[in-house]
């Protein structure tokens, strides 16, 4: 017996759950729904990471809700003030007191016959059933459980202290110690410089460079319009504009990647100078966006380098040892704590077990619509962000999109909604193009994209946009349906 229905179930109370019970709150008034939420927090990344230094990558006009301005003068915030913001969202909304806490969902299952999900969730130990209409998954994509961490030669002969970031031991003390970080992804580039305000010495150890652009952590116009205009206005300027400037650059960036690659390499020559290796520790062999770029707010990542605080060390590691790494150039590096900044391990459809009437779904083996439901899938959407730009931009055209339907079926009658694919001519590709290793080692687990609309993910807010929030959601693709009447009499 399930312990309640719902018209919606959402997963997940982080950054996208929050955006879209707010959604569906004020879009879809007259529905019920509920948060599972697997921890005992609101929050999701920015309640589960707390080391040194966690921060947006992006600024928080654009991974900020649509609805809630951004009001701290800093655009690139850091993640107690994020986490702040999302949780001050909840409660503003009354959004709070629908999430079940410490619920682990396992595994939903679909049936045609009463058009309903059947969601089961492991709640302080007991297995707990919810039933709804609609499933929405915002739990992100990666792995809460653990990061990734490859399996390094001598890990176990290491005496000192390893620690992976997503496991941040509150009572590490690196206070005077040598650390080395391994990674130059965004979470080793921001725990650089915070680390090294405090250790002997931080070397940020990477098999090949990444691109690295710095930014102001204040954006001066967004802080001068607040005093002349209304915070919803100014809110919504500043929103446009790195909207647009975000699109300018990706596409100026992928249709002249040569040019993009010496401006940003340029910019680092110029923070740390003519005599620095700029070309073995800051030019990548990928084009720019073949990977995120990382971000570093003021150039502190620069200004910890010049300071002699912290160095950029590129090789490959041969084993640990006792006492640190040893390099395949034959270099040791003495440390006494070890930061595997490694990675994420992700999950496709936030790792649950789906079926539909009886036939279990292999994420692998089907392929998305508009970036966010997927091919003979009923009632059910993922809020997945953008790889080029903020992932709540996304994340809110998604909850609109959702709202849309949701309202299409209440005024026609319709209980089931599912994309279906009838074009031959539509090709597979993977669900991303990154070639970042996180991304290459899952993709053969996640959906596919199509090779063109409405299967396509365009990664462009423009265009999504259009698609997302104007386009009729009856395209012809998407299949509405309801129950026969005898079966609409046995279910009830």
């Amino acid at each position: 017996m399930a312990d309640q229905h719902f018209d919606v179930v959402i997963v997940g109370a982080g950054l996208s759950g929050i955006g879209a019970a707010y959604h569906l709150q004020a879009n879809c008034p007259g529905r019920t729904y509920a948060i599972l939420e697997g921890r005992q927090a609101i929050g999701g990344t920015w309640d589960l990471f707390r080391y040194p230094g966690i921060r947006s990558d992006s600024d928080m006009y654009t991974l900020g809700y649509a609805f809630k301005p951004w009001t701290q003068a800093k655009a690139i915030a850091d993640g107690p003030s994020i986490l702040g913001y999302v949780r001050e969202t909840a409660r503003e909304n009354d959004i709070d007191r629908h999430v079940r806490f410490g619920c682990q969902v396992k595994r939903a299952a679909w049936s045609s016959e009463t058009s309903a999900w059947t969601v089961e969730a492991v709640r302080d130990g007991e297995a707990v059933r919810y039933t709804c209409n609609f499933l929405f998954l915002c739990g992100g994509y990666y792995s809460y459980e653990n990061g990734y961490t490859p399996d390094f030669p001598g890990a176990e002969r290491f005496k000192g202290t390893v620690v992976h970031p997503q496991q941040w031991p509150e009572d590490l003390n690196y206070a005077g110690k040598r650390v080395v970080v391994i990674g130059s992804g965004a979470t080793a580039v921001t725990l650089v410089p915070e680390m090294a305000k405090d250790a002997a010495h931080v070397t940020m150890l990477q098999r090949s460079p990444t691109y690295v652009v710095s930014r102001p952590a204040e954006d001066k116009m967004a802080n001068d319009l607040r005093r002349w205009l209304p915070a919803k206005l100014a809110y919504a300027i500043v929103r446009w504009r790195n909207v647009l400037f975000g699109m300018y650059f990706y596409n100026a960036t992928r249709k002249n990647p040569q040019a993009a690659k010496q401006r940003i390499i340029g910019m680092v020559r110029q923070e740390l100078g003519p005599d620095y290796d700029v070309d073995k520790h800051f030019t990548p062999s990928y084009n720019p966006w073949d990977q995120r770029l990382c971000l570093v707010p003021d150039a502190d990542l620069f200004q910890s380098i010049k300071a002699g605080t912290a160095s950029v060390v590129t090789d490959h590691i041969e084993t640990f040892t006792e006492t640190g790494i040893k390099l395949k150039s034959g270099e040791e590096l003495a440390a006494d704590v070890i930061v595997t900044a490694t990675g994420l391990e992700l999950k496709a459809l936030n790792g649950l077990e789906l079926s539909v009437d009886g036939q279990r779904i292999d994420p692998a083996r089907t392929m998305s619509y508009k970036g966010m439901m997927y091919r003979d899938v009923p009632n059910l959407a993922s809020s997945f962000g953008y790889t080029n730009a903020s992932w709540t931009l996304k994340c809110d055209l998604t909850c609109e999109y959702v709202c849309r339907l949701l309202n299409h079926m209440t005024k026609t009658r319709t209980s089931q909604c599912t994309p279906r694919n009838t074009d031959p001519t539509v090709g597979e590709e993977p669900w991303l193009d990154f070639t970042s290793g996180y991304v290459q080692r899952a993709m053969e687990k996640f959906p596919k994209q199509g090779s063109k609309a409405p299967w396509k993910l365009h990664q462009n807010y423009a265009l999504d946009l259009m698609n997302l929030k104007y386009a009729t959601v009856d395209d012809g693709v998407m299949e509405f349906a309801k129950p026969a009447p005898s079966t609409a009499r046995q279910a009830a």
